[in-house]
């Protein structure tokens, strides 16, 4: 019989698996008496396993994951979800070990089926499958661009976040779980992954380099194949101003002044945010005159947690770059930032790219 010591009473315990069948196996706590200044390993970890997991799609070297190599990155996540009616549910907060996208696929050789035609990566997204066949869709940007690096993890042990006073035990995961940090409205957060599939947009722009004058009086937004009536300004809407030092991964660093514009979430449709779906696979591509665009997911431009939001930038139509483009204040580099912007394309269904 497995035998379990918990740290906290330094008794023999039967393993939480042994307790409850659907339960994850309960490992010892670092610290469980609160004897150092870490909130976060106060109480059990859990182990709820990683399984096969396999790369396909566009890259060289497809196959299976080896996972033995890799670090364990630790995340903490407070979670919540959507109910039928529009409103959320808080679910949960918890610390997460796992094995971060960031590290799963850096040895991945990429071999875009359109590199002949757009070479950059910021194109890249990936789908992330469960054993239930259940996908959801992450950006190439949000995994390798971000300022703050290994947020997205596909966790192998679990442990709650207790509060002190109230002493809540929420429901622990039982399965390997996928988990993106940075989403408010956790409907990304599926279990037991076990398939990363990489993808670049499939629709195509003629790209012109060293297009000059490039500018762009103004721009639509396509959702799912219907078009707006150009945007011309965007008077009426708050106005933000965001401080950053703005470095390409290409040029290195182009300015420290800050931009002015508005919260691009504002521009696209509120209902986007609301349904779990759209949430999960809903993709956005920035197009530029010349051809040039960037890819974002709709979660990480309209469900994001920590205030890192995506700018549209107006300018004057006889600058360089103009009318508008967009700054993503979340990536440390500047490549997914579209000059002369032209077209928003949403789309909500993947099965559409």
């Amino acid at each position: 019989m497995l035998m379990i010591v918990s740290a906290s009473t330094m008794k023999p315990i039967m393993s939480a698996a042994q307790e409850k069948p659907d339960m994850p196996v309960a490992l010892s706590a670092a610290d469980p008496g609160d004897r150092n200044n870490n909130f976060y390993d106060n109480v059990d970890l859990y182990s709820i396993p990683v399984g096969t997991l396999t790369i396909e799609g566009e890259v060289e070297n497809p196959g299976p994951v080896d996972l033995s190599q890799l670090p364990i990155r630790t995340v903490i996540a407070k979670e919540a979800v959507l109910n039928p009616d529009g409103s959320n549910r808080f679910v949960g907060a918890y610390r997460y070990d796992g094995y971060s996208l960031f590290d799963i696929l850096q040895n991945y050789v990429l071999n875009k089926k359109n590199k002949e035609t757009f070479r950059p990566i910021i194109d890249l997204y990936v789908i992330i499958e469960n054993d239930k066949g259940e996908q959801v869709a992450l950006s190439w940007g949000e995994i390798y661009y971000p300022s703050h690096l290994h947020q997205i993890i596909i966790a192998s042990r679990v442990g709650r976040i207790v509060p002190s006073k109230t002493k809540d035990l929420w429901t622990l995961p039982t399965q390997s779980k996928l988990v993106v940090v940075n989403d408010l409205l956790s409907e990304r957060n599926i279990s037991n992954p076990v398939k990363i599939i990489v993808k670049s947009y499939s629709r195509s722009w003629p790209v012109t380099k060293e297009m000059s004058p490039l500018r762009s009086p103004s721009f639509v937004i396509e959702t799912n194949g219907e078009k707006s009536s150009p945007f011309k300004s965007v008077a009426g809407l708050q106005k933000e101003t965001q401080h950053t030092i703005f470095y390409g991964k290409g040029r290195g660093i182009h300015s420290t002044s800050p931009f002015t514009g508005v919260y691009l979430h504002q521009m696209l449709n509120p209902s986007l945010a609301s349904c779990p779906a759209v949430l999960q696979k809903g993709l956005v591509v920035m197009v530029g005159a010349d051809g040039y665009r960037a890819l974002y997911t709709v979660s990480e431009i309209m469900n994001r947690n920590d205030q890192s939001y995506i700018l549209l930038v107006p300018g004057s139509p006889d600058e360089e770059g103009g009318t508008f483009r967009i700054f993503p204040s979340c990536d440390f580099f500047s490549d997914r930032a579209v000059k002369a912007l032209t077209e928003i394309v949403v789309t909500t269904d993947l099965e559409s790219n």
